[in-house]
């Protein structure tokens, strides 16, 4: 009796044990998922906990801080890869926002107006959209790992060519280049935490990698304008090319070469075609009028006016303008982070998207009548409203615009799963064509009427982007 009520007391403990470690090991793990199982990591290390216990028991806590070790090293594995996929989309967004501190100089070493050389960088905006659904198919073909390399490599090279520009043309066949090399730098981390991590986690990192890769704006804000000032424009260019290749070495040692799942045997423009049907219909109608707008915004604004108009319109110095840019930029990082949070604890995801949106809209109206002897500088009896002005309404712009996450969840509620990832791919399109437009576009306004006219114009765009969603979208979504 004795020695089968030890025994009892000996299997409770070992079932403790094991319980303890798959807990362990889930906490870990962060539900990461590896490829060649399908299933999370926590599981397999259940899985490995047991099989262990039922061929060996142990005694001690040798077999739990065995699982939980393995567990952490998987995990830590991917959080560096993911880290260092996102650092080439961090310098995506450099690349993408050198213009707005240096337009003035470039288009006086290519002997044009600084509008029409804002139209011409548009160029790197529309290959970057153009490419998203092809660099997509390759991600599926080839794997992760050797698109990244390829497009770091054609990053490296487009940077070169655009620092070597000697005119117009020069510098728009270096934006073609960059235009396509940076196309899925977003895509390439967003793609690899997809298929890595459960739902729940890929809500937390998608946001982590847009505010990671908002760091490059933040790069090209201060720090830019002061290489700018003292080595030239070109010099932004070089700096980029030779982060590209630190980048580069990154991915190279730190993501895994998985294999590739080709699930699509379609062309691209096959699947360009599906993936523009699938935005137009009535379900995503809605969101893609809004995502034609939103990033649209906050990129031309932070990557493009931003800096004219500081440095123009407010005679503020180009460092000045940089730290006002940074500023933008630090509210653009922390933005969709604040914003995750916020629709968690809210659950009305329609209602802020709305909400932010209009509220972004009438901060541009707002800046943009606080030019010399228009509406808002009148009511405050000065001929123009002060820098600080400027800089809380880009703080709040920066923050109101960072809701782009969530029309990627709401996309994912309002189709059916099996064509879940062409509606994502429909919005990222959108986002990026909506750009290219955008500054094409402001370019024309500000050569006919001017900064302001520029803001206003955006403003009333994003207006229109909110009314139309709210049109198409139901109050549940």
């Amino acid at each position: 009796m004795r020695r089968r009520v030890v025994g009892e007391a000996r299997g409770h403990r070992q079932c403790r044990l094991i319980a303890a470690a798959c807990r362990w090991s889930f906490a870990v793990s962060g539900e990461a998922t590896f490829r060649n199982e399908g299933v999370p990591a926590a599981a397999i290390g259940a899985r490995s906990v047991i099989m262990y216990a039922v061929q060996k028991p142990s005694r001690d806590g040798t077999l739990m801080t065995t699982a939980a070790n393995d567990a952490g090293i998987a995990t830590r594995a991917l959080i560096f890869a993911l880290l260092a996929l996102a650092c080439g989309h961090m310098l995506s967004t450099l690349l993408r926002t050198i213009p707005a501190v240096s337009l003035d100089l470039m288009a006086a070493d290519f002997h044009m107006e600084p509008q029409a050389l804002a139209s011409l960088t548009s160029i790197y905006h529309f290959a970057f959209a153009a490419a998203q659904i092809p660099v997509g198919a390759a991600m599926d073909r080839f794997g992760v790992r050797p698109v990244s390399l390829s497009l770091l490599a054609g990053t490296v090279f487009g940077a070169v060519a655009s620092g070597f520009a000697t005119g117009p043309e020069s510098f728009a066949v270096g934006q073609l280049l960059l235009g396509i090399a940076t196309s899925g730098m977003l895509m390439c981390p967003m793609t690899l935490a997809a298929k890595q991590l459960s739902a729940a986690r890929f809500g937390l990192w998608s946001g982590a990698i847009l505010s990671i890769g908002n760091i490059g704006m933040l790069l090209s804000s201060s720090p830019l304008a002061f290489v700018i000032d003292h080595y030239g424009w070109r010099a932004g260019f070089w700096i980029s090319a030779f982060g590209g290749i630190l980048v580069a070495l990154a991915v190279f040692a730190l993501v895994p070469n998985q294999p590739a799942e080709h699930k699509d045997d379609s062309s691209p423009l096959a699947q360009m075609i599906e993936v523009v049907r699938l935005g137009l219909s009535r379900p995503l109608r809605g969101l893609i009028a809004l995502a034609l707008v939103s990033l649209a915004s906050s990129l031309v604004l932070r990557g493009l006016w931003g800096g004219p108009w500081l440095m123009q319109i407010k005679g503020l110095t180009r460092v000045e303008a940089g730290n006002q840019l940074g500023a933008f930029t630090l509210a653009m990082i922390a933005g969709p982070l604040c914003i995750g949070m916020v629709d968690r604890r809210l659950g009305r995801r329609r209602e802020l998207v709305v909400g932010t949106h209009a509220f972004a809209a009438l901060l541009l109206a707002l800046m943009a009548l606080g030019a010399p002897h228009l509406a808002v500088a009148w009511l405050f009896g000065v001929t123009v409203m002060p820098p600080y002005y400027d800089l809380a309404l880009f703080v709040l712009i920066g923050l109101s615009t960072s809701a782009q996450p969530l029309l990627f969840g709401m996309s994912r509620q309002l189709v059916d799963a099996q064509v879940a990832g062409k509606a994502l791919a429909a919005l990222n399109l959108a986002f990026f064509l909506g750009t290219a437009l955008m500054q094409s576009l402001t370019g024309a306004v500000a050569a006919l009427a001017g900064l302001p006219a520029v803001l206003l114009f955006m403003a009333a765009a994003l207006a229109l982007g909110v009314l139309i969603f709210l049109t198409y979208t139901r109050a549940n979504s």
